[in-house]
């Protein structure tokens, strides 16, 4: 088996709906992205002959995700009253609306699902909220 990672990071805020913790107030992170792709066969010929895939499309995929998230606010979908979204958006506030609570392992998760929609055979993606503590999903 061959695996490839590559990383990306990006800037965004977040909170968690109804967690009885200091989560539950507003507060961003530097995310960092690790991907791994795995394959058993190597392209035989061609321009990515003896290659698992072009690293340059796996960069830019990561990279153009992180970019779509970058300085964001992202938050769950209902847990905002709309007044407060009124506001934010008067303000001129970048949002991205998830369908879950955006823990640290549903945006792995969400991160894994958006790369292999794009075609990249992706097994594992980790996701770290601070330098020492990350969630990891793994896909079958």
């Amino acid at each position: 088996m061959y695996y490839l990672t590559a990383e990306a990071s990006f800037d965004s805020a977040h909170f968690l709906n109804e967690h009885d913790g200091k989560c539950s107030n507003l507060h961003g992170h530097r995310w960092r992205m690790v991907a791994k792709i795995a394959g058993e066969q190597l392209k035989e010929d061609g321009p990515e002959k003896g290659m698992l895939i072009d690293f340059s499309d796996f960069k830019k995929a990561l990279q153009e995700i992180a970019d779509s998230l970058d300085h964001t606010f992202i938050y769950e979908q209902g847990s905002l009253q709309l007044a407060t979204l009124d506001a934010l958006e008067a303000e001129g506030f970048s949002f991205v609306v998830v369908p879950f609570r955006p823990t640290a392992e549903n945006l792995a998760k969400y991160l894994f699902e958006r790369l292999r929609k794009e075609g990249f055979p992706v097994c594992l993606m980790t996701v770290y909220e601070t330098p020492d503590n990350c969630a990891m999903y793994e896909g079958d």
